[in-house]
């Protein structure tokens, strides 16, 4: 396993359990929660490293959760997303190791610093999407990119969903079928690059444990609680997650 101290494995896992905490709860936001949170006293490859496995592993139970065929049904509705996802994943994590860290922290941290205030505030963050096709393969290329640097793709997906009016259950499920495709691409693009290795993998490996316990405490406090109280408190950790990688980049600069 990677060479961590005692004191970082355990808040590794803590890490690992409050992603999936909110994954349960929201169907999004894990990895963004644990690159955001490793990352503060991990490596970038190490953070990296660490959330590829319990994001497949926690697609799995969100994106069959309705059954089997809804999820294909989902996955040949949105196939131009799906596949700009894919193919970008694949040729953005090929640069993880060139691009400059503070750079990596800027381009992660800023728009999820602007879509988080901006569902703070209130607003809308639906688009006037006048051509659905073309705006399905701008968005994936967008969260493909993303998703290849730092694991993370749904901020863009959700655009796309709440633009056009997709209704809660589509929206959850839509999530985790575009989630466990692209955890998949992103575990292969990985594995060539070697961020994922021999090293990595016991590390991440061992992080889906608490992940799928804080999933499966999400997904029963999901139908205690509130939607507002559950999207004002993501969103706020959002915001947080956000700017704490911008801290992380302004340390990379300076």
């Amino acid at each position: 396993m990677a060479n961590l101290t005692n004191f970082a494995f355990a808040i590794s896992l803590l890490v690992g359990a409050l992603a999936g905490l909110v994954k349960g709860v929201t169907g999004f936001a894990m990895p963004l929660i644990m690159i955001s949170a490793l990352s503060s006293f991990l490596t970038p490859d190490l953070a990296l490293a660490g959330l590829i496995l319990p994001t497949l592993v926690t697609n799995f139970s969100q994106a069959f959760r309705q059954g089997l065929w809804p999820a294909l049904e989902t996955a040949r509705f949105f196939w131009r997303f799906l596949t700009a996802v894919l193919v970008m994943i694949m040729i953005s994590a090929q640069f993880v190791r060139v691009i400059p860290q503070g750079l990596f922290f800027l381009l992660l941290g800023l728009p999820t610093s602007i879509y988080a205030l901006v569902l703070l505030l209130g607003k809308s963050l639906a688009l006037p999407l006048r051509h659905r096709g073309r705006a399905e393969w701008a968005l994936g290329v967008v969260a493909g990119f993303y998703g290849g640097l730092a694991g993370v793709w749904g901020p863009p997906l959700l655009v796309y969903l709440f633009s056009i009016n997709a209704d809660k259950k589509t929206v959850t499920r839509v999530q985790g079928v575009v989630f466990l495709l692209g955890a998949f691409a992103l575990l292969g693009a990985h594995l060539y690059s070697g961020i994922l290795n021999l090293v990595t993998v016991p590390f991440s490996a061992a992080l889906c444990v608490p992940a799928l316990a804080g999933m499966a405490l999400g997904f029963r406090l999901q139908d205690c609680l509130s939607e507002l109280t559950f999207n004002r408190l993501v969103q706020a950790m959002l915001l947080v997650a956000g700017l704490n990688l911008m801290r992380r980049a302004l340390e990379g600069f300076f």
